[in-house]
């Protein structure tokens, strides 16, 4: 049987353990991660893109099916009819680029969004306003736009990343 990629389901929050328990077998693991804006200074700024799933690609003749049944934190492959479903490489690789790309963008929230883009502040002294999103700034979670006052005049704002959500 040749390598293909099949998903691993995790335990709940254990993907990151799931992931080092896997690549010590010597698997080839993909765990899609990307940055998320949290509330809590102290959480994690790093969330998994498919919560409960990672992405391992491996020859099922070489490494047995229960050998990801019984790892720690592990619920197993997923299957179908008893037997695991393979994911197409191109499929993964299209999963790579995107998570990439939400990466440099900064998180979901700025992902695809361009300067001119409009936004709403959310929370804040100018909560319900509309903006333009002009830049994102450099040395943080903070970015600049263009608040729509009276008369159409634009007004250069910096907010948090946080403060803005998508019309």
């Amino acid at each position: 049987m040749p390598y293909s990629w099949y998903v691993l389901r995790s335990k709940p929050r254990k993907e990151e353990a799931l992931w080092r328990q896997a690549q010590s077998l010597g698997c080839e693991v993909f765990y899609p991660c990307i940055p998320v804006q949290t509330v809590n200074p102290r959480a994690r700024k790093i969330a998994p893109y498919f919560p409960g799933y990672l992405f391992v690609h491996v020859d099922l003749a070489e490494v047995a099916l229960s050998t990801f049944q019984w790892m720690p934190y592990a619920h197993g492959l997923i299957c179908f009819d008893d037997a695991p479903a393979a994911v197409p490489a191109d499929l993964v690789e299209a999963i790579r680029r995107r998570a990439a790309a939400i990466a440099s963008a900064g998180g979901e929230l700025f992902y695809g969004l361009k300067p001119g883009d409009a936004v709403v502040v959310r929370s804040g002294p100018f909560a319900g306003y509309e903006a333009i999103f002009d830049t994102r700034l450099s040395g943080g979670e903070r970015v600049r736009v263009l608040l729509k006052m009276l008369n159409d005049r634009h007004v250069p704002l910096e907010l948090a990343e946080s403060q803005l959500a998508r019309p």
